[in-house]
């Protein structure tokens, strides 16, 4: 990249920033999909723009006129001068990202300019919403030549009202997405995984009347299997306005009034549920009405807290059977596509006997957790503050801070979410410390009925191996990544560390593992044979068997997945080879080790806890 197209970028980049006080998003309308809604997904007209000219003028100001991209403008005369044209540039198909679409766009990173034209014809008395399931990274939103506003964070949905902006017919929606990393954002500059461009997840608009149900949180309260806890809120402060929620086949069906801020409290007992746990993952059918507005939803009741160093579910204890896995198909490239892939991913974790799956290192779709509680599989879910991000930077953290609103807005009501986590292998000191630590407290004042963890990192003196970060004083869980075989020593060693655990706390154990690729055969002491990472798994085992709080794991990971920081020419190819499955869906040895190890930790456990 030239120092010009450096340069460009940061501008860009610091363009939107800035502008974010200005944008229009609306707050997050609770399962929006469940309501009346047009899809927009399919082919869209896409420009490709390195230099962002689509935005910027060659002194690096915004374009004036009707030279900006977003107007979609078209030349009056023969005579006129317009440089860009959506017409003839060519598709990408959304919801997708464009890295996989085109070989030319493998390692691109930049603006890719988005043209969808629709048409629309609303009921006079109810309100529009346009939705975007994520777009990575910046995104800035117009419609008609008209901005609707910009959102930052790559994997959080968010959300438009275009009531007043759409027209029954020729309507022209333009995106203008930038995934350049900086050093500001959430993740940073450095992550271990494809940086997947565009417009990533589902499009469509949604038709609401003109007070709706924007947010509902129906569970069971903490510590209490009797007890539905929660809350509706209308999109207006309306008092004394009527909800009912109806969960018929628990025999529930009741009637709640709103308080001055349009909220209305929920709490109801009831002893006939049947209780959500990976054996049995019932969901029921909830209904909440409201003057016209319906919500469906298939919701499960669970609890879920600790108790010394067990994980007490439903108030018995439970060993977490777990696998990682990240948001990408090892079959087809790119993110997973449908609800058919995330099936598949989840089917793969399922037939390793998981009852557990950790959600790396972003939201992932909410397709996928509603899945996972369909399966019975509980879930790690956590944001992408990753590695060093930029601790003292307001913004950053503010950033931060509304990716985690999102997410737990987004899957509060998903019996299958157990644990939220704030960050991965983050370095100790005061400042990251503090950070952390003010989200973890936001996440608890959002939801306090869930566990709160991280993937700390560990210090080593020789053979000992210590747990001793100080952010573990606020988490509910030890959880920890720790790569003895692989990046310190080898497979043949591991079983000579020991723990020195500083918390009296369930010991998760978020990472371990190391590479091997698929159909390379040789010696346990040969690296990145399917051997070795055969052993290292054997080996991890009997190191963990000392751990006396050990309740845990997600080793890493589940699929072979790109990575643009693995350059290993052979062995690699930019891609993390610790997955137990190959890009080509080939299972690899350490998956039936991993398989045979939890189905005897699976019987042992039942027999101690029957």
């Amino acid at each position: 990249m030239t120092k010009l197209l450096r340069c460009l970028t940061l501008v860009l980049c610091l363009l939107l920033v800035s502008s974010r006080g200005a944008a229009q998003v609306a707050p997050l309308i609770a399962n929006i999909s469940s309501r009346q809604t047009t899809s927009l997904d399919g082919q869209w007209q896409a420009i490709v723009d390195p230099y962002d000219v689509g935005a910027l003028d060659y002194r690096a100001q915004p374009l004036k006129n009707n030279q900006g991209f977003y107007k979609n403008y078209k030349p009056q005369s023969e005579s006129e001068l317009v440089e860009y044209d959506f017409d003839g540039s060519g598709q990408l198909h959304v919801p997708g990202d464009w890295n996989t679409q085109r070989e030319s766009l493998l390692f691109y990173e930049g603006s890719v300019w988005y043209k969808r034209s629709f048409d629309y014809a609303k009921s006079p008395k109810n309100r529009l919403f346009l939705h975007f399931g994520a777009c990575n990274y910046l995104a800035a939103v117009y419609l008609n030549g008209e901005e609707l506003g910009e959102h930052e964070g790559g994997f959080t949905p968010f959300d438009f009202e275009i009531t007043n902006r759409v027209r029954a017919h020729g309507n022209f929606l333009v995106l203008r997405i930038n995934d350049s990393r900086g050093k500001d954002q959430v993740p940073t500059v450095n992550t271990d995984w494809w940086n997947y461009g565009g417009i990533t997840r589902d499009v469509f608009v949604s038709e609401l009347p003109q007070t709706y149900i924007s947010d509902y949180k129906v569970q069971l309260g903490k510590k209490n299997q009797n007890l539905i806890d929660g809350f509706i809120q209308l999109s207006a402060k309306k008092k004394n306005e009527k909800i009912t929620l109806l969960i018929d086949e628990a025999g529930i069906r009741t009637t709640i009034n709103t308080d001055d801020s349009g909220k209305a409290a929920v709490n109801i007992v009831s002893r006939q549920l049947k209780l959500w746990s990976p054996e049995n993952p019932k969901l029921y059918d909830v209904a909440i009405v409201y003057n016209g507005d319906t919500i469906n939803d298939k919701i499960g009741f669970r609890t879920i807290e600790v108790k010394g160093q067990d994980i007490l579910l439903n108030g018995k204890s439970v060993f977490l059977r777990g696998i990682s896995l990240h948001d990408e198909n090892p079959e087809i490239p790119g993110r997973l596509r449908s609800q058919g892939d995330m099936r598949m991913m989840l089917q793969w974790a399922k037939e390793l006997n998981c009852n557990y799956v950790r959600l790396a290192h972003y939201p992932h779709n909410e397709e996928m957790v509603r899945l996972a509680d369909e399966m019975g599989l509980l879930v790690w879910a956590e944001i992408p503050v990753y590695w060093t991000i930029s601790w003292e930077n307001a913004d950053t953290y503010n950033n931060a801070a509304q990716q985690l609103t999102d997410l737990i807005a987004r899957d509060k009501n998903r019996a299958s979410v157990i644990i939220w986590s704030v960050g991965n292998e983050t370095p100790v000191n005061d400042k990251r410390n503090l950070f952390l630590g003010k989200l973890i407290d936001h996440a608890r004042s959002l939801d306090d009925s869930r566990l709160l963890a991280a993937a700390l990192e560990i210090d080593r003196e020789g053979d000992e191996i210590f747990v001793n970060d100080p952010l573990g004083e606020k988490l509910d869980l030890a959880s920890f990544n720790e790569y003895a075989g692989w990046y310190w020593g080898g497979a043949s060693d591991i079983t000579k560390y020991t723990f020195k655990v500083k918390y009296n706390k369930p010991v998760i154990i978020s990472e371990f593992g190391g590479d091997a690729l698929a159909g390379f055969h040789a010696d346990e002491n040969t690296r990145w044979s399917e051997e070795y990472q055969a052993a290292l798994y054997k080996n991890q085992f009997i190191l963990l068997g000392k751990l006396p709080g050990l309740r845990g794991m997600t080793p890493w990971i589940l699929c072979d997945f790109r990575s643009p920081r693995r350059q290993q020419p052979y062995f690699q190819d930019y891609f993390n080879r610790k997955g137990l499955i190959s890009e080509t869906g080939k299972k690899k040895m350490a998956f039936d080790v991993l398989k045979a190890y939890y189905q005897m930790v699976q019987q042992k456990y039942d027999t101690i806890h029957q």
